[in-house]
């Protein structure tokens, strides 16, 4: 008799896609308090799952409809899946509190109802590629993760928001296409479309040496798609007008969860279908190393030279991003363990970077250029201390989670001889670049200013409770990262 418990995958998964069905048909105000409901239940589900496979130190499959393979479906839960559904869900729910009121003040209100209901949809899909023990349910997914973020950016209804969801379709239904046609020959090499069935496959493969080429195509052009789909330098393109023209709300989410939801899917698959060993005697990490060190130099160079800062912020996702990749590049437990929490810290520190910004920016005439953004630390002293704290912690300061992730890969690195010298030099290189545009955005914002913007006298209580939020998550994975980083180890030994 399995713990009930054990359903709670599935739960989140049909009630974050029947709130986005409900949502389409209610009340912008009902379908807001719905979704922060669907959020809140899903992360208090998923928080009682991690607790349960770290008690009992085992992963399970769960099969939809009680089905078996190929009739059927699974779902697997383990420390790492549980661990990444209550942050994906957790940062979901602050994301949206943080972003109500730009949500209700941008969007027509006829329309806010199907926002939240693009939300929904956004929600259920990452949980499902979390969770997913199926290759090509996974892929149903990524379409309808991209469909719906699209929807939030178009959603606002400026020239620019359409003009970036256009550019970011365009450049994610290449990466979706490469990732199918991998799918596609994955299925065609093995027979199989479950993970664990694929890996032993994929296992007697290698053994026999008979499809050496096939085998690393298509591992190639899986990376290759979902590293479109998130961002990694060179195909970032898309993020400065994704992210600098949507609602602080939607930048949050795309910035914070989405694309990492793609690189969690990656990591999965080089895990659980193409192994550990084989993904490491294979040529794809190395390319994936390079460009992880390509996109945190050049992502913070070009941060650097943006005049607006909600953009200067979206080259920093590309940097971060880029950190993700070093951590994967290197090709070692270690390595994968400083890359997942990365994508952590980065989830929990983007959201809080824009959702202050847009509140400096509503005490600064509603612009976003830094000119214009200073003193607005005084003028809004709960959105100034929040982007402070996010701030310190992408440059990396002790205390904060940004300190911790650089330390761990740097840490990882000491064990490949090869790559330990390049890793360490970039990591150098982008403390200082990050202190070079991250600090002088934070002095900006603290300097006196002539300007006479009143502040808000009050926040909504929703804006408060996710700044406060984000900052504790922010210092709690920077204060206590060691049982984070334990959990995330034994998650690993799961995934084999």
């Amino acid at each position: 008799m399995h713990p009930f418990c054990e359903n709670f995958p599935f739960f989140c998964i049909m009630l974050s896609m029947l709130s986005a069905i409900i949502s389409a048909v209610i009340g912008g105000k009902a379908a807001k308090w719905l979704s922060y409901c669907v959020s809140a239940a899903c992360t208090v589900m998923s928080a009682i799952l991690l607790g349960h496979v770290l008690k009992t130190g085992e992963s399970f499959v769960y099969m939809v409809g009680h089905f078996p393979a190929p009739w059927g479906n699974e779902l697997r839960g383990g420390v790492l899946e549980a661990a990444v559904a209550t942050v994906f869900s957790l940062v979901m729910l602050l994301s949206l509190m943080g972003g109500e009121r730009h949500i209700f003040a941008d969007i027509a209100k006829g329309k806010i109802n199907l926002y939240y209901t693009m939300a929904d949809l956004i929600l259920g899909a990452l949980l499902a590629l979390v969770y997913t023990n199926d290759m090509f349910t996974g892929y149903v997914f990524i379409e309808i993760s991209t469909i719906a973020s699209c929807g939030l950016l178009m959603i606002r209804e400026i020239g620019r928001t359409t003009i970036a969801a256009t550019r970011y379709m365009v450049l994610s239904l290449i990466g979706s296409g490469l990732t199918l046609i991998g799918i596609t020959l994955l299925y065609d090499l093995t027979g199989h479309l479950l993970m664990s069935n694929m890996q032993a496959s994929i296992a007697a493969l290698v053994e026999s040496e008979s499809a050496a080429v096939p085998l690393t195509t298509t591992i190639g052009l899986i990376a290759v798609g979902l590293s479109i789909k998130c961002g990694l330098f060179p195909f970032h393109t898309w993020m400065p007008d994704t992210y600098g023209y949507a609602t602080p709300a939607s930048s949050s989410i795309l910035s914070g969860l989405v694309s990492k939801g793609y690189i969690f899917l990656l990591i999965k698959i080089f895990w659980r279908v193409v192994g550990f060993d084989v993904i490491k005697s294979s040529r794809v990490l190395d390319v994936l190393f390079i460009f992880g060190l390509a996109a945190i130099v050049f992502g913070s160079v070009r941060a650097i030279a943006q005049g607006d800062s909600r953009k200067m912020a979206a080259y920093s996702s590309a940097t971060q991003i880029g950190y993700v990749f070093v951590g994967i590049g290197l090709g070692s437990e270690a390595g994968f363990v400083a890359a997942i929490f990365h994508i952590f810290c980065h989830a929990v520190t983007k959201p809080l970077l824009f959702t202050t910004l847009g509140a400096l920016s509503d005490v600064s005439g509603g612009s976003k250029l830094f000119a214009d953004l200073q003193g607005s630390g005084k003028r809004d002293p709960l959105a100034g201390i929040g982007f402070t704290v996010g701030a310190l912690s992408m440059v990396g300061l002790p205390l904060f989670s940004g300190f911790i992730s650089k330390l761990l890969i740097a840490t990882a690195s000491l064990g490949n001889p090869k790559r330990v010298l390049p890793t360490l030099i970039v990591l150098a290189i982008s403390v200082i670049l990050n202190a070079m545009y991250f600090m002088r955005t934070v002095l900006r914002i603290y300097r006196p200013s002539d300007r006479r913007d009143r502040p808000e006298r009050k926040h909504r209580v929703t804006f408060a409770c996710s700044v406060i939020c984000l900052i504790g998550l922010n210092l709690f994975l920077g204060l206590v990262s060691q049982p984070v980083t334990d959990a995330l180890e034994l998650g690993l030994r799961m995934f084999s």
